[in-house]
């Protein structure tokens, strides 16, 4: 009482604080107003140091071969294929299939590929390209041939894919002056195994190659195997196996199943790999003349079984210093047997590609072992 300055609330008979009440409402305008474009302005200039600082690294950071491959082969026009190929001159011809050629092709920055020009005239091309794209961007292995990019408008398609300077196993097998030794044979068929186990199961999906042959299997500078030309492949879903109406695998290599009714399984492709280690051994096709009607492939290799083995195998393992000796036959035995296992008449019979790669595995270390 007597204090004519109190102030306060009015329940107390006092005059009104002014200055109290300024300042909640000098607060809350600082709140509302002021502190949010504070807090925006720190934060740009945080997010534009931090930019800064990216900018400068990359810019320093040299380019990996890898970075530089991508971005050269990211995008390639025709034209430029053309100039690579010499006007897809002859002389760069590789090779030539069902539904394309293969061309040797150089660009200016002198990368070398190969390229795959698919014959649009053939029916069914359009359909191999588009199958390639869809299996070749979804996997990758060491032992399949890798591709770098495409060109594709309605006129004209093609792959680019990675280069083999050693050329197919065809070439190895049936063309003078070329030889491969019982490693080689080994190795190769080791690596073949490799990436149908990886294609089998590698993945979520299982891929069906269907044309497995000394013409797909194309050899690095190293001699190292790659698989290639999946046109035909087959993406299979849950149940693992389907079932086509029209065949395009080759005559000799495909499983009894997919000939007569046109079913596909990875099993298809373990009876194909049992028929390619017959051929790599024996160098005799299984298209060979002398197999005619019942006789085929596997009963001339399954009759040899064991005492005859060395009257089928190829005569130019068993000259010069690998000629003769129980560890070879010993090999070929191992090899044989495990083709005529892989060409069962029943799919259900055959084994898996990864059992197949186990034994290949034991053999080759046991050869190595009992020679060296």
């Amino acid at each position: 009482m007597g204090n004519e300055e109190l102030c306060g609330a009015s329940r107390f008979h006092v005059m009104e604080c002014k200055e109290g009440k300024g300042k909640p409402r000098n607060i809350a305008i600082f709140l509302k107003y002021v502190l949010p474009s504070l807090v925006s302005v720190v934060f740009v200039a945080i997010l534009l140091v931090w930019l800064l600082t990216f900018w400068k690294r990359n810019k320093q950071r040299k380019p990996r071969a890898e970075d530089t491959l991508d971005v050269e082969l990211k995008r390639i026009s025709y034209y430029e294929i053309l100039g690579a190929t010499e006007d897809f001159d002859e002389s760069n011809l590789i090779g030539r299939g069902s539904f394309s050629s293969v061309f040797k092709g150089t660009f200016a920055a002198g990368l070398v590929a190969a390229i795959k020009v698919f014959n649009l005239d053939v029916q069914d091309s359009i359909r191999s390209f588009e199958v390639e794209c869809q299996v070749l961007r979804n996997v990758r292995h060491r032992n399949l041939v890798k591709v770098i990019t495409s060109c594709s408008n309605l006129d004209f398609k093609a792959l680019i894919l990675e280069y083999m300077p050693n050329g197919s196993l065809h070439k190895w097998l049936y063309s003078h002056n070329y030889f491969l030794d019982i490693y080689q044979r080994l190795g190769i068929m080791m690596d073949i195994a490799n990436a149908l186990e990886y294609m089998h199961h590698g993945h979520s999906f299982p891929v069906v190659h269907c044309d497995l042959k000394p013409g797909n299997i194309l050899l690095d500078e190293n001699m190292v195997a790659h698989v290639g030309d999946v046109g035909i492949a087959k993406l299979l879903d849950k149940d693992k196996t389907t079932k086509q109406t029209k065949i395009m695998g080759t005559v000799g290599y495909m499983a009894p199943e997919y000939g007569s009714a046109g079913i596909i399984s990875s099993m298809g492709d373990v009876y194909s790999f049992g028929i390619l280690l017959m051929e790599v051994f024996t160098r005799k096709k299984p298209t060979d003349e002398m197999f005619q009607g019942d006789f085929t492939m596997r009963r001339w290799v399954s009759e040899s079984l064991p005492d005859a083995i060395m009257q089928i195998v190829d005569s130019n393992l068993l000259t010069g210093e690998e000629g003769g000796g129980q560890e070879i036959e010993e090999c070929f035995l191992m090899v044989m047997g495990l083709a005529v296992e892989c060409t069962a008449d029943f799919p259900e019979e055959r084994m898996s590609i990864e059992d197949v790669a186990v034994r290949l595995k034991h053999t080759l270390h046991k050869f190595t072992q009992n020679t060296s």
